[in-house]
């Protein structure tokens, strides 16, 4: 038993040690011109004889400090170990631009390894702030006070940036969110946040994750900055369009010395949490008009394309499928594209053509392919010849329409063998003369009595019970459908009636969808789910139009209506908090809260009978 655990051992750290070498340069991404900074080397295996570059636009202030840690766990009976062995330098930048500092090389086993290359962004320094008032002399004013206004005065702020402000219709624009705080300890963001509704625009959100901050010299100034929200904007008009502004907030975390009140609190400092309300500046977009002269194939694309095609097969018979695809691949409007048309020649039997989208949104547009198979089918043999299909689109670069065309196809259809044999039949017919046995061909009518429970119109008396209920039966049928469909067609051109009756129904299949998308930890997509189940919902039961509902109104339409102020409370509360939760980390327990959340609200709205 020893020496199989002593095999065993060994066999581990052969695994161990002979597992990939990974030998990697890392450090800050931007750096303050006069402030020290840390650049570190590390390697997974035990290595020697490290030639780090030249520093050339950086002071070497001290090192390398070699520091290695290992550790070893077993999971399920199965080892796992990992060693780290890590070169710490000091350095300054000693100018300002942007540098790159090259591979370094290291030594394992005798073998050498290189490096990757770091590149660094050298800020400016700060800028003395002049003129900074000082509230140490305010009389009357808390310490909490005296703390918020230390965070107002520049240390924390919100800016609307925008890829572009002129651009044409259909042309993404990518707009941010961007935080900036100095001096300031932002400790999370409630769920209190107001987006514009980008009217006039349809808007593609993207991923934002989990928030990440950097540094960025901004107004004689260096902050730590972070992307709060990015959504990919495509204008529907032309003209001046005004994005409105954005609420955000936030708590912070501020040291409150005026409440230390022993030795340790002076030593480990009192914190107070302030909250924080942020305001992103409302912007305009000049959107001018697509130029004149669209092309005949232009498909309403806006941005860079090219198209390619293949085709099934060009030697077939009648009566078999050929399937043409055309593929569109880009960055730009893909969702918008119209399906080019095929000129297919006469005779084939042509179906819908099936589409397929690969799609992802990046700070570019929505980049991807559409996929479009074209199904036909040709009922005759001969040749034909498929021309080329074109496809139109508007060019960003270059301010100017394109037009891509696929190969012309030719197909030659050789004549099936069942078309071959229809035709002989055919002429056989034709020139035969004589026509034999008519007699069993034909089948006789039957003259016989026919049943007596059949009302047969011929043995019909004019004036007779029987005679009116042959006309009166179905004329009386005909009113009663006609009334019944009356009153239907009246009910459906009621729009506000009809959504207001089918508003629970429509609810009730969005939590569905929600709850598929719950059991598969879909967070994304469950409270967008969630968040249209209940707008949608307080829509058409309060018949007002997605776009003119918020918050503010609905709590008032609400309360007028006699809603208890405890459910409007809790309505305001689950709209906020599947809003928030869409961009926020949240956790499993909470997604089915809000759903919970959301379930119930909706019957106590359906049995408020609004």
């Amino acid at each position: 038993m020893k020496k199989i655990l002593l095999i065993l051992f060994i066999l581990g750290n052969v695994c161990a040690f002979a597992q990939e070498v990974e030998f990697k340069a890392s450090a800050p991404a931007q750096v303050i011109m006069g402030r020290p900074f840390q650049l570190t080397y590390s390697v997974n295996q035990r290595a020697k004889d490290l030639r780090a570059p030249e520093f050339v636009d950086f002071d070497y202030i001290a090192g390398p400090y070699t520091s290695q840690s290992s550790s070893t766990s077993f999971v399920n009976g199965k080892r796992t170990s990992s060693f780290t062995l890590t070169y710490t330098y000091t350095l300054m930048p000693n100018k300002e631009g942007t540098f790159t500092i090259p591979a370094a090389t290291i030594k394992v086993d005798g073998e050498q390894y290189t490096s990757n290359g770091v590149r660094i962004a050298v800020l400016p320094p700060d800028q003395p702030i002049a003129n900074q008032p000082s509230n140490d002399n305010n009389t009357g004013v808390t310490s909490q006070q005296r703390e918020t206004a230390n965070v107002t005065e520049g240390n924390i702020f919100l800016r609307t940036l925008v890829s572009k402000t002129k651009v044409h219709e259909q042309e993404a624009i990518l707009l941010s969110y961007k935080l900036y705080f100095a001096g300031v300890d932002v400790a999370q963001f409630t769920n209190n946040t107001r987006l514009p509704e980008f009217k006039g625009f349809l808007k593609q959100e993207l991923e934002v994750g989990e928030i990440q901050t950097e540094l960025e010299h901004y107004n004689g100034r260096n902050y730590q900055t972070a992307i709060l929200y990015r959504t990919l904007l495509f204008p529907q008009r032309s003209g001046d369009i005004t994005i409105d502004p954005a609420q955000f907030e936030a708590v912070l975390r501020v040291q409150n010395r005026a409440q230390v009140r022993s030795i340790f609190d002076d030593f480990f400092g009192s914190y107070t949490t302030v909250t924080k309300p942020l305001t992103a500046s409302g912007i305009t977009i000049h959107v001018s008009e697509l130029p004149a002269g669209k092309p005949s194939g232009f498909s309403g694309g806006v941005g860079q394309f090219n198209i390619s095609s293949r085709i099934s097969n060009t030697e077939l018979q009648a009566n078999e499928a050929v399937t043409l695809t055309l593929t569109i691949q880009g960055v730009g409007n893909m969702k918008l594209l119209k399906i080019p048309a095929v000129d297919w020649p006469e005779g084939f039997e042509v179906y819908d053509p099936k589409v397929s989208n690969n799609f992802k949104n990046t700070t570019s547009g929505v980049s991807g392919t559409k996929s479009i198979e074209y199904l036909a089918i040709p009922r005759a043999g001969g040749v034909y010849t498929i021309p080329p299909i074109l496809f139109s689109y508007y060019d960003t670069q270059t301010d100017t329409y394109k037009t891509l065309a696929t190969p012309e196809y030719t197909l030659n259809i050789a004549r099936a063998a069942n078309e071959e044999s229809n035709a002989a039949v055919v002429n056989n017919f034709v020139q035969k003369e004589n026509i034999q046995q008519f007699g069993s061909d034909i089948r006789y009518i039957y003259t016989g009595d026919q049943p007596k429970f059949i009302l047969q119109p011929s043995k019909l008396t004019f004036g007779s019970l029987a005679f009116w209920a042959w006309y009166a039966v179905p004329s009386l049928l005909a009113a009663i459908m006609f009334l019944i469909f009356r009153k239907q067609i009246k009910e459906n051109a009621d729009i506000t009636r009809v959504r207001y009756k089918k508003a629970n129904k429509v609810a009730q299949r969005r939590l569905k969808a929600a709850e598929k998308l719950l059991k598969d930890n879909n967070k994304e997509a469950f409270y967008e789910e969630i968040e249209r189940a209940a707008w949608t919902y307080l829509s058409d039961r309060l018949s007002i139009p997605t776009a003119q509902l918020n918050k503010e109104n609905i709590a008032q339409i609400l309360s007028n209506k006699g809603v208890a102020q405890e459910v409007i409370a809790e309505v305001h509360r689950v709209l906020t908090t599947a809003e928030f939760a869409r961009y926020a980390p949240v956790s499993d327990h909470a997604m089915q809260d809000i759903y919970n959340d959301t379930t119930k609200i909706i019957n106590q709205l359906e049995n408020a009978k609004l």
